[in-house]
């Protein structure tokens, strides 16, 4: 019997108490853990201090419904399965969750709405429970009792590896809610309780274990299954003796699953939970651990779906050949895999033969693979077999070009080639070298097109010709000349048309081939259709960065280990594009003051540039001197490497900008034609904010730089920060004001129209931050609250224990606000509707804690910027802290459940950087107070 320390303090917690009751019986040499497993286990329960009688009895009604397994905390090391120290919870299933009572009356719509929902978690978690019971009950323990074995096991232990340890945490969160259920109507609270369940390291450790392994335990039951046919007949039975005939597959992957299936569920109840609600906060961050927790899983699954792709294809290569000993070396992963249609055509443009082929972009070479499905069907049913691959081509990533509809001959005439055939990987014989010339395939279309441009122009010649004619000829007359060319600009369109669907899909490769018996070089065209325009876009990006990435300035001379020891994804240093000057004007010493992104995609690019890249916009970037003229320079981010294409200057040092995009289409339509003011189009525009303090608004439709509209603030005060919402456009000054512009219609301002001015402070209001219903002005160290719609302040809250410490920038990640601040390298994360101060990180490198010189206020934080918001609280983002060490930019992600910087690689550069994920829009950075002009795209 368990009996009660004589020594308890007057007040205790729940598992402060089981850890005291059970420590007695546990083994001394793992009384040093204990305690630590216990708390991890039994935090679903109270922490809070209880008085000694309810805790007593509290415990003893728990020591009577679980039961603990002590030699788990002593394992031998013959089990893997119980090095966790897990508590063995076993659940009745009769009793193990309450059904919601009936519905109280005089409940609001979401009230009604959350208790479905409610019900769908139970009914959701019971049938994931099940299915966990029946990885066990129907199969693992069958296997390891049956004699003789048709599975060692060694081999059952891989197969069902973590899935005891999965059900024990969720038998436990299992009791947990069965609680919340029985007092929903009194608390109507279950966001605290997802936090407190699946925020622990043991769940996302047993979790990750059981992901890393999955691949694994389905190569040996595909094995088993193809070599061992009374497993086989064990599935198959197994399989028909269930009700809903799941597979034991379709059973395993749902650990997977889980967690996307919550946050769904979750999603939809912080929806119907009004602010100001109990559970409201609760649910937020329950929402930010599940999506951190399934961010991670997903991405180890995509790692280790990789090995095992390149292990798979290793397997198909000769081991004697040169990619055999690449795939082997260690030193190639996988960047991108897919299947795509291999197309050949003829010399007249018509499909030869077309097949499918798995294509695989790893960081330094292609290999293009053909796909073998053979195997039994009997099989397949019950587990994926995978294809089998047999190595067609590979080629080194840098001699392989990407080519669009018409791009042929540029290519030939840069590197000196010859392309024999299209979609053939041999040489065409040299009588054929004629038609090197002849468009084949998808490509006949743009010779089509140049005919008929051609004939266009005939065309309109004898059509002068015909005007000059002085008698009256039949069918030769200018009506006639006019339909004729109607009809071939018709046809011309149509032409566009179709090559620019046929180019949507259709990645066209060139590739190196073997030279010609002169020695020269010959290249290859291989045509693959894609399964959508993305994939397109996808591969030719992924190609693209791949290519960088062997630049030598993008080989990192170190590897920066993450704190769980585990190795990094490929990729995790930014790619280094580019680094171009900010400013085309050498001549004076230019300071970059900021920059932005204008998301607007030029019409006369053209189809083979739309098909080929996402739409990059421009980027405009302003400064200037102080005291004296600014300048302002747009880049083009449509093409490989950005270029400038328009300059100009302004009256005054641009100090910052901001993009207003076009209105939405629906907007529009609502609002009738006698309201709009055709003075004020509703285009996308871009607004610079002076030192002399006046704002002007450039459209951005095009490169033209036209401007719009000028305004002058009161006071002609500099303007440090401009935001907008659907109504207005504020503009921070340096005199402790926000000045606000009512927009028209949505669109830009009446410039006749004296602003509201908002009082903030003294200190100048040096960052703004617009929300759904809120604006947010820093003015030093404190934060003001505006209504968005009425402008009236709302709350003024301290943000910095320092009245040194000035707010330089804010940014929205969730329902979370992160700042950072004029000096030091702490960032600091708010609560959008509570105001309370959730987390402060540090984000200094370690180098900055060891050199004096860089303890000083030049280490700050200068620019982050967030990924898309999320219904969570907060998301990793991208931090640059500058300091003043040899002049490096450190760029860090900060982990909010930990709180510490992962380290990147320091650039050499003392200049703004620019950021270029792919598929990402560009973000920029701030400089760090230098004199710098000089632009990095990453």
């Amino acid at each position: 019997p368990l009996k009660a320390p004589p020594s308890l303090p007057k007040e205790c917690s729940l598992a402060y108490l089981l850890e005291s009751l059970v420590r007695p019986f546990a083994p001394r040499e793992a009384a040093p853990g204990l305690g630590t497993k216990l708390r991890c286990c039994l935090s679903v329960f109270s922490s809070q201090p209880l008085p000694k009688n309810a805790a007593l009895d509290l415990c003893a009604k728990a020591m009577s419904r679980f039961h603990f397994y002590f030699p788990c905390f002593c394992s031998s090391g013959d089990s893997e399965e119980e090095d966790l120290g897990f508590l063995e919870v076993p659940v009745s299933e009769a009793k193990q969750l309450p059904e919601l009572g009936p519905m109280p009356e005089g409940l609001n719509p979401q009230q009604v709405i959350r208790r479905h929902i409610l019900g769908s978690i139970v009914q959701s978690e019971r049938s994931y429970v099940d299915s966990l019971r029946r990885i066990l009950q129907d199969y693992r323990n069958p296997l390891m009792e049956m004699e003789p074995k048709v599975l060692s096991a060694r081999k059952c232990q891989v197969v069902f590896f973590r899935v005891k340890e999965i059900l024990q945490c969720h038998s436990m969160f299992q009791i947990a809610l069965s609680s919340r259920v029985v007092e929903w109507d009194s608390m109507e609270k279950i966001g605290d309780l997802f936090v407190a369940s699946f925020s622990k390291s043991m769940v996302l450790d047993v979790y990750s274990e059981y992901v890393n392994n999955f691949t694994s335990a389905m190569s040996l039951i595909k094995k088993a299954c193809l070599t061992k046919p009374a497993f086989l007949e064990f599935l198959k039975k197994k399989q028909m003796a269930s009700l809903d005939r799941v597979t034991l597959y379709g059973l395993m992957v749902k650990p997977i699953q889980r967690f996307p299936q919550f946050i769904l569920l979750l999603q939809d109840m912080l929806k119907n939970t009004p602010k100001g609600h109990a559970d409201r906060l609760s649910l937020q961050l329950a929402l930010t651990e599940l999506e951190t927790l399934a961010e991670k899983l997903n991405e180890q699954k995509r790692l280790a779906d990789q090995v095992a792709e390149i292990q798979q294809l290793t397997k198909s290569v000769s081991d004697r050949s040169h990619l055999h000993k690449l795939l082997n070396s260690g030193q190639r992963h996988l960047l991108f895999c897919e299947t795509l249609t291999e197309t050949v055509y003829g010399d007249r443009g018509q499909l030869i033969k077309s097949k499918e082929r798995k294509v695989f972009l790893l960081n330094d070479v292609l290999v293009c693979a053909n796909i073998n499905f053979k195997g039994q069907l009997e099989i397949s049913s019950l587990v994926p077999l995978g294809p089998k691959y047999i190595v067609k081509w590979n080629a080194a990533l840098p001699q392989v070009q990407v080519l669009e509809v018409g791009q042929e001959s540029s290519a030939k005439e840069k590197d000196g080639i010859a392309i024999p055939n299209v979609g053939s990987r041999k040489p065409a014989p040299p009588s054929q070298s004629g038609h090197n010339k002849v468009y084949l395939g998808p490509p006949r279309l743009f010779q089509d097109l140049q005919d008929l441009q051609k004939d266009l122009a005939v065309v309109q010649q004898i059509t002068l010709l015909i005007s000059t004619l002085h008698g009256t000829y039949q069918n030769l007359n200018m009506t006639v000349a006019q339909d004729w060319c109607l009809a071939l600009q018709r046809m011309m369109r149509v032409k566009e048309e179709e090559i620019h669907s046929a180019n949507k899909c259709r990645l066209r490769l060139l590739l190196p081939g073997k030279p010609d018996k002169s020695g020269r070089p010959v290249s290859v065209m291989v045509v693959f259709i894609t399964p959508n325009p993305l994939s397109k876009i996808s591969w030719v990006n992924h190609l693209h960065l791949a290519k960088i990435a062997l630049r030598e300035e993008n080989q990192p001379g170190w590897v920066c280990p993450e704190e769980d020891k585990k190795s990094k994804a490929a990729f995790w240093c930014p790619i280094l594009v580019c680094h171009i000057p900010a400013f085309s004007s050498r001549a004076l010493d230019l300071q970059l003051g900021a920059a932005v992104h204008s998301p607007v995609q030029s019409s006369l690019l053209g189809f083979s540039a739309i098909s080929t890249s996402l739409p990059q916009g421009y980027l405009w970037v302003g400064g200037g001197q102080e005291g004296a003229g600014g300048q302002v320079e747009i880049f083009s981010l449509n093409r490989s490497v950005p270029r400038t294409v328009r300059s100009f200057p302004v009256a005054s040092q641009v100090l910052c900008l901001e993009y207003i995009p076009e209105r939405a289409e629906e907007e529009r339509v609502e609002e009738s034609p006698t309201t709009t003011d055709q003075s004020f189009p509703a285009q996308p525009a871009l607004c610079l904010g002076l030192q002399d303090g006046s704002i002007l608004a450039y459209s951005s439709l095009d490169t033209g730089a036209q401007c719009l509209l000028t305004s002058q603030t009161p006071g002609a005060h500099p303007i440090l920060c401009l935001k907008h919402n659907a109504d207005y456009l504020f503009a921070g000054l340096q005199n402790g004001t926000v000045a606000v512009y009512a927009r028209i219609n949505g669109g830009l301002w009446d410039a006749d129209v004296e602003p509201t001015c908002l009082v903030v402070g003294l200190a100048p209001v040096q960052t703004l931050l617009t929300l759904e219903d809120a604006v947010w002005a820093s003015c030093g160290n404190q934060v003001t609250v505006f209504d968005a719609v009425s402008l009236k302040a709302q709350q003024t809250f301290e943000v910095h224990p320092e009245e040194e410490s000035h707010v330089t920038h804010m940014i929205k990640a969730g329902s979370g606000v992160w700042m950072a601040f004029s000096s030091g390298s702490s960032i600091r994360l708010f609560h959008t509707e509570t105001l309370d101060l959730l987390q402060d990180i540090n984000v200094a490198t370690r180098t900055m804690a060891v050199l004096p010189a860089c303890r000083s206020e030049r280490s700050a934080v200068r620019r982050f910027e967030s990924p898309a918001p999320r219904n969570g609280v907060t998301l990793p983002f991208l931090v640059s802290a500058s300091a003043n060490l040899a002049g490096q930019k450190h760029i860090k992600s900060a982990s909010r459940k930990t709180g510490t910087t992962f380290g990147g690689k320091g650039t050499a550069f003392r200049a703004p950087l620019v950021f270029s994920p792919a598929g990402h829009r560009t973000t920029e950075t701030s400089s760090d107070g230098a004199r710098s002009s000089t632009l990095s795209q990453k």
